[in-house]
């Protein structure tokens, strides 16, 4: 196949903010790949910066490289992911018929190989539309897709899409114009945009599949209790609930199997270590200023035993206990004023960090298979609390319908 001379057929996002120190080795890594696995196509390597101040554009402009690189940024103090790949979306789609994929790596990588752009590119010029990635990655690592993502994307969708909000992935032309023509808050335009995406390819029946890119090592970082965390739970309840009608006549039903790319075995993760003392303090700093609110919209059984643990400083957040206090906050959620809303994902966050501390004591010394098998696990649990949290719904009727009949009574 010629290179076309008209727009851009392939393309390869990188999102940054301040990577001025990974940026070109990530740049020289997509294209090594570009020209080994996709030669015959016209390709471009395009970075969506947030006008980083450590001179990331020079650092990715400098790179040496045969295929054409392209900086775009966000206007001064303008920040956010989410921007960074409206950017992206809509730089590529002014290339127009001639686009075939779109790729996108996070800069900070340090595990990156060429063979990454030939796992993620195939699937999509083979009619996938979106390839979501597979890693081994630490338990330490990840913990927002582990503990909630991961769990309520498998039990409420009935899909088993082990990182749903994976920084590397591949997209089809068709799937990033339906992206576009949704609405986009200040939550999607900031860490909001993996979940939003991967929702929205669920949402709009497109096909999806995944593939195996080995181990992903990287800037890791222990459990988030920053922006981050608020701008994605935010942007997954927001979307979940806009969408009840659809997994909500969806019955517990085991995901159906899965078509994977790429690497069969990931390889073992990156080592990482947390100090439980810090996170134990930071959760507590965020525990007590929301014990009020969290009485609010909790049962006596969960605030019992919270209120145990946290006065004992002892934490034990069982799968069980975890299930039923996220769809609990889910359903409140749901009906919920912004405000409302707002408080109940800020009150989510020590509990969040209790789980995963739980999780870590329990996990600690197993081998990666076995956390994986785990997260599996508490996955399944969640589908089969799915009647659990329907019945939140049905006694909200029948309150509803008792407080009618003592209406019509009087």
């Amino acid at each position: 196949m010629s290179k076309s001379k008209s727009g851009i057929e392939f393309i390869v996002g990188i999102p940054s903010y301040l990577e001025a120190d990974t940026i070109s080795f990530v740049t020289k890594q997509v294209d090594v790949g570009l020209t080994r696995h996709f030669g015959q196509l016209k390709s471009m390597i395009v970075n969506v910066d947030n006008s980083s101040e450590d001179d990331t554009k020079g650092a990715f402009l400098a790179t040496e490289t045969r295929t054409p690189k392209h900086y775009i940024s966000t206007p001064k103090g303008i920040k956010g992911k989410g921007n960074n790949f409206l950017n992206l979306l809509n730089f590529a789609k002014k290339q127009g018929q001639s686009l075939k994929a779109v790729l996108t790596v996070d800069a900070d990588l340090r595990s990156i190989t060429p063979e990454w752009i030939k796992y993620l590119g195939e699937p999509i010029l083979k009619g996938y539309d979106y390839v979501l990635p597979l890693y081994s990655r630490h338990q330490f690592d990840g913990t927002i897709t582990n503990h909630i993502c991961y769990p309520l994307v498998y039990a409420l969708l009935g899909k088993d899409f082990r990182q749903p909000i994976g920084g590397e992935i591949g997209f089809s032309p068709a799937l990033m114009n339906y992206w576009l023509k949704q609405k986009w808050n200040s939550s999607i335009k900031q860490y909001g945009i993996d979940i939003f995406m991967t929702l929205q390819a669920i949402f709009g029946d497109f096909k999806i599949c995944e593939s195996g890119l080995g181990t992903k090592v990287h800037k890791a970082s222990a459990p988030k209790l920053g922006p981050m965390f608020t701008q994605v739970i935010t942007t997954l309840f927001d979307l979940l609930i806009s969408r009840e009608s659809t997994w909500m006549s969806i019955p517990v039903i085991k995901p159906e199997p899965k078509v994977r790319f790429g690497l069969k075995e990931l390889g073992q993760p990156q080592e990482l270590k947390i100090n439980i003392r810090e996170l134990k303090e930071k959760l507590r700093a965020e525990y007590w200023p929301r014990e009020r609110l969290l009485k609010k919209y909790l049962n006596e059984y969960a605030i019992m035993n919270l209120e145990g643990m946290f006065e004992q400083d002892v934490y034990n957040i069982d799968t069980l206990m975890w299930i039923q206090v996220v769809y609990q906050l889910i359903f409140w959620y749901r009906n919920g004023s912004s405000k409302v809303r707002k408080d109940i994902v800020e009150a989510l966050k020590p509990l969040y960090f209790a789980r995963s501390v739980t999780f870590n004591y329990q996990t600690w010394r197993y081998s990666t298979k076995y956390v994986e098998q785990a997260i599996l696990e508490q996955a399944k649990a969640f589908a089969s609390q799915k009647p659990y949290f329907f019945g939140l719904y049905v006694n909200e009727v029948r309150l509803y319908v008792d407080e009618i009949k003592k209406r019509i009574d009087k």
